[in-house]
């Protein structure tokens, strides 16, 4: 399965998909459904489209659109690599992202003389096999949290189905894709996915980025999540402030 390249495309779409909206409407109700989920990110006529959310918070597409455009929120142009003849630039941003806010909570843990963190590996600065790993666990935790609204029926099943098979034409991939779209909500399931801290922060940071937390539901399968995923609750509000566009 070659699940960075899909990534990597459903990211760009996001992209595109601001580009075509002027900047990105009011999604309703934020993106917690499946079908705003790739709708948006794909560019297709799902409900709701990557836009901000009910929290002001910027859609996972216009945000690392504005990423891959140079504009990062802590400055610099995002590094990319390349596998199997794709640019992984969206990809490598949200590991930017999620190790930008690593940072800035250690800065905070050093000031309250508390003992260093090990150091992050975020997808950024991987290659190979465990960027593909990387990318197995984001775009799990991605499609989980588009369902954290509890709104998920079967022709939302069949047109997340139709949209990614215009993606990828491997039919391992769409197998996997296919049961985790099935799949009923669990954090803790979720969160096994990942194995090192860097692949925690970045399936909190891109679930973060796609759901409204205005909302009870999401708010609560975000909590959820950032304890099943062992994030510190510290660390947990710089990955948020970050998925915000702010100095976290």
């Amino acid at each position: 399965m070659n699940t960075s390249d899909l990534l990597e495309q459903l990211l760009r779409g996001g992209q595109g998909s601001m580009s075509q909206q002027g900047g990105g409407g009011m999604a309703q109700g934020g993106l917690g459904d499946l079908g705003g989920l790739l709708g948006g990110l794909l560019g297709g006529g799902g409900g709701g489209g990557a836009g901000a959310g009910a929290g002001g918070m910027g859609g996972l597409g216009g945000l690392l659109g504005g990423l891959l455009g140079g504009g990062s929120p802590m400055g610099g142009s995002p590094q990319s690599r390349s596998g199997g003849g794709t640019n992984y630039a969206a990809l490598a941003s949200l590991g930017m992202m999620a190790f930008q806010a690593y940072q800035s909570w250690q800065r905070s843990q050093a000031s309250q003389q508390q003992a260093p963190q090990q150091a992050m590996r975020t997808v950024d600065m991987l290659a190979g096999p465990e960027v593909e790993e990387h990318s197995h666990a984001i775009l799990r935790a991605l499609i989980a949290a588009a369902k954290a609204d509890g709104r998920f029926d079967d022709a939302e099943k069949q047109m997340i189905n139709a949209e990614i098979a215009r993606h990828t034409d491997d039919p391992q991939l769409q197998q996997w894709l296919d049961e985790e779209v099935a799949k009923p909500l669990d954090p803790v399931d979720v969160a096994q996915s990942a194995t090192e801290p860097g692949m925690a922060a970045e399936m909190y940071l891109a679930s973060v980025m796609l759901v409204d937390d205005q909302q009870d539901a999401e708010r609560s399968y975000l909590d959820e999540l950032a304890a099943a995923l062992n994030i510190d609750p510290d660390l947990q509000v710089h990955l948020e402030q970050q998925a915000r566009g702010g100095a976290a």
